[in-house]
């Protein structure tokens, strides 16, 4: 399969949630791609993490998790706040997530800040 047919987000429609950023790549280098995946079901980062890999590694690519945070998404208003950090894997750079978030929820207004809460 190709890397674009791995979808670029996959979050929850609704609350306050942790994301991780995870890095695709082919073994060996070459083509690569960045994805966001977040959800209420995890308790910690690590617990997506634990289910990206596996589904990824079966579709022949290597993950790398690039740290993580906070999704605030409020789909009534259409808006998303990325925040926050994981404390496993580090803060992510919320404005490549913000820019992964634009490309699935165009008419969204979206931001992103270092703030905890």
């Amino acid at each position: 399969p190709t890397m674009a047919a791995v979808r670029d987000v996959e979050i929850d429609p609704e609350g306050t949630f942790k994301y991780i950023l995870v890095r695709l790549q082919r073994p060996g280098g070459g083509e690569q791609r960045d994805i966001v995946r977040g959800t209420k079901a995890a308790e910690f980062h690590n617990h997506i993490f634990e289910k990206v890999n596996p589904e990824m590694e079966k579709l022949g690519y290597e993950c790398k998790c690039l740290g993580g945070g906070k999704i605030d998404h409020n789909s009534k208003d259409k808006k998303i706040r990325v925040f926050g950090l994981s404390t496993g894997y580090g803060k992510a750079d919320h404005s490549v997530t913000v820019e992964i978030l634009k490309k699935v929820y165009t008419d969204y207004e979206i931001t992103w800040s270092d703030d905890k809460k």
